[in-house]
């Protein structure tokens, strides 16, 4: 079975290196590893060309792909990577078996009402929220409700792992758990 890795590892500076790393432990755990980063948009294009290329590229591998294991690790804010989620939902929409993990352990509500500074209020149908009136998503859930459903209605999991602050992309300690799980439920 060939798994799609995503993830925000392919902007880190030993991106290569963590890919790599990746690779072989997916590798070992019986799998077909397919990365972002496996195939290359000409090295000619530039600006949105090679952004549109480099977006194709990635929709060809997911398309050969089995199964996805996804990075929702937030980045560059609160929430899982941008590019990671539109993945994660191609693959879920067609079908495929989905996993994910995080190396923040806090869910998606604590870390908004984090950024909120705590200002939260109940509204009148109980409804919490921000200060700015917007409402919080109270599920106990490791990010938005339609990245874990889309996970776990697959019959997938996502793991938490609390990494160090300064190994949040490096960590595999969450990567590993995942991988087994998907190993144990999908090859037998």
């Amino acid at each position: 079975m060939k798994v799609y890795l995503a993830g925000p590892e392919v902007f880190l500076p030993n991106a290569r290196a963590i890919l790599d790393e990746k690779i072989e432990l997916t590798r070992l755990a019986g799998f077909v590893p397919v990365c972002p980063g496996d195939l290359e948009a000409p090295a000619s294009l530039r600006g949105k060309a090679r952004g549109l290329a480099t977006s194709e590229v990635n929709e060809r591998l997911m398309l050969s792909s089995d199964f996805i294991i996804a990075n929702l690790t937030p980045f560059r804010g609160i929430a899982a990577d941008v590019g990671t989620v539109y993945e994660l939902g191609f693959m879920c929409g067609r079908g495929c078996p989905a996993y994910g993990f995080t190396n923040v352990a806090v869910g998606h509500f604590e870390r908004v009402r984090d950024y909120y500074g705590g200002e939260l209020a109940e509204d009148a149908h109980k409804a919490v929220r921000g200060p700015d009136s917007l409402e919080l998503e109270t599920y106990d859930m490791v990010d938005n409700l339609m990245l874990d459903g889309g996970i776990e209605n697959r019959g997938g999991v996502i793991v938490r792992h609390a990494a160090a602050p300064d190994a949040l992309y490096t960590d595999l300690t969450g990567f590993k758990e995942c991988l087994a799980i998907a190993a144990r439920r999908l090859l037998g």
